[in-house]
């Protein structure tokens, strides 16, 4: 049983207040108006020290538009040179920043800086790897979903390390040895769908010689993840069903399409952390509500405040 679950993103919120000092977040191309939003109330909180980083008129024009132009924050005008994203990780490099936060770019343009080598933010040997954290309607914990946005069809060594991941960055906000399923569309290994029999392969590894701290089930379907009376039903023997903290998917497809359906048409609300480079990376969508790149950047400050978090990625 974990000593800690947690219900809701207030879990969170609490930890990164509890930080020795408000993380410094260098917002690349920060003409994103519910991006900016989600970072003033982040700093309103106390946790949060922005600083806004692009096309200094178009950023100056988003302040205006939401009625912030007098707030008292670091603007750092980057549109000549370099990309944006590039000046706010040499800034992060300098030690001038804690943390990366998408603003208004492209995924591709936001993570190939982030991803390339020469940058310095990945550790040799580590995988980067998307972590969304949804609170769905109906579901008492909050459920960590991976990887949804880098890994199109991983095999099975890469998803080891989504799993790794996924509980350092549980461990962050004190949930220890979690509860993980690896999601399948059946539960019974079939050698026609590769991931399945993985699944199976991966649970003995870690019962065997645990490369992951936490209880790992798979494979499992959805509906035995997320309820017991399914898990009942089915006939299904497994005591966390119902209690998962978290669920490693085994494609991109997948993991993208059950994330915006949950959000889109379950009202689930969520928010996206980069796990796996030397500081956490929020990452939310433009047209996201504020709230949600205000958890993003509660959870980064949480993860960059953690011990463990950084004694595992530097």
């Amino acid at each position: 049983m974990n000593e800690k679950i947690l219900t809701g993103f207030e879990g969170i919120v609490e930890k990164a207040k509890t930080a020795e000092r408000p993380m410094r977040v260098a917002i690349a191309a920060a003409d994103a108006e519910n991006i900016v939003r989600g970072a003033f109330m982040a700093q309103d909180a106390g946790f949060v020290e922005p600083i806004l980083i692009g096309n200094e008129a178009k950023i100056r024009a988003v302040l205006e538009n939401i009625g912030e132009s007098g707030r008292d924050v670091r603007l750092i005008d980057a549109s000549g040179g370099d990309s944006s994203v590039q000046f706010a990780i040499e800034m992060i490099n300098s030690g001038d920043a804690d943390c990366l936060m998408r603003g208004n770019s492209s995924t591709r343009d936001f993570l190939m800086p982030v991803l390339n080598k020469s940058n310095h933010l990945i550790q040799e040997n580590a995988l980067v790897t998307h972590v969304v954290f949804l609170k769905v309607p109906g579901y008492e914990r909050l459920l960590a979903v991976s990887d949804v946005t880098l890994l199109i069809n991983p095999p099975m060594d890469l998803r080891k390390e989504v799993v790794k991941n996924m509980v350092k960055a549980l461990n962050a906000f004190d949930v220890k040895h979690p509860n993980i399923a690896l999601l399948a569309l059946v539960e019974k290994p079939s050698y026609q769908m590769r991931d399945t029999v993985e699944d199976q392969t991966m649970v003995r590894e870690n019962n065997m010689r645990p490369f992951a701290d936490c209880n790992l089930v798979g494979p499992i379907a959805y509906d035995l993840i997320v309820s017991k009376e399914a898990a009942r039903l089915k006939g299904f023997d497994c005591p966390y069903c119902g209690e998962f903290d978290g669920i490693v998917v085994p494609n991109l497809m997948s993991g993208n399409l059950m994330v915006k359906v949950l959000q889109q048409n379950a009202g689930a609300s969520g928010c996206g952390v980069l796990v796996g480079a030397k500081i956490p990376v929020a990452i939310t969508s433009r047209s996201d509500a504020p709230e949600q790149a205000f958890y993003s950047l509660a959870a980064c400050t949480a993860m960059w405040d953690a011990p463990a978090y950084r004694s595992f990625f530097g």
